[in-house]
């Protein structure tokens, strides 16, 4: 994945905050996923198991190239680690924008059951959603 952006002695914030966009590829952003880990608190599952889960899923979207744009797939798949989406059992709680789909019990097994089925498949993995509430599209 490009690197994170850090600016430290911008010529000018708008031009670096396009610099930026334009590295990271998120004008191309196809889903957005959201992993609760690093818990400040652990209340939906044990802090260790969610770092194995989060490092799980930077790993197989940047093996799979799902985590920037290419020539054969202009789009690309996000993530952010969550210190908490507030569903506090049964974690790591996995969340997919803009489908709206809640997953729990996200282990690397199911992390990869819905990188698979999912992400690539465009069906979801039932067995772990707990809840489909999409964005509404834009007006």
């Amino acid at each position: 994945m490009a690197p994170d952006c850090d600016v430290t002695a911008p010529d000018s914030l708008l031009d670096s905050l396009s610099a930026c966009v334009q590295t990271l590829g998120i004008p191309q952003i196809q889903r957005h996923l959201f992993l609760c880990a690093d818990q400040t608190v652990p209340k939906c599952c044990d802090k260790a198991e969610s770092l194995i889960a989060w490092d799980y899923l930077k790993k197989r979207l940047k093996q799979l190239g799902l985590d920037q744009p290419t020539a054969d797939r202009p789009t690309c798949i996000f993530r952010t680690k969550a210190n908490c989406l507030r569903v506090c059992q049964k974690g790591p709680i996995l969340l997919v924008y803009p489908d709206g789909v809640w997953y729990h019990s996200a282990s690397p097994e199911v992390i990869e059951q819905i990188i698979q089925e999912h992400l690539l498949g465009d069906r979801i993995v039932e067995e772990y959603a707990f809840l489909t509430h999409p964005l509404p599209p834009v007006a």
